[in-house]
């Protein structure tokens, strides 16, 4: 899990810092959403940041409700 949130930690203030995203917003999107605007933003680098999956966002859900 350690991974997870550090990798959860770094996108959720890349959404926020650069995009511009409320919480909510970021975790409303799809990992295929997340991924797209990620790459965009950083110039189109392949991979440069990859997005947790639908199962593991909604295990993140689960294990900590905001609302």
């Amino acid at each position: 899990m350690t991974v997870f949130a550090e990798g959860a930690v770094r996108l959720a203030g890349f959404a926020g810092a650069v995009l511009g995203w409320s919480p909510d917003a970021f975790w409303r999107a799809t990992p295929a959403e997340l991924a797209a605007v990620v790459t965009a933003a950083s110039g189109g680098a392949e991979g440069a940041v990859t997005p947790p999956d639908a199962d593991t966002l909604a295990a993140m859900r689960e294990a900590f409700p905001d609302g």
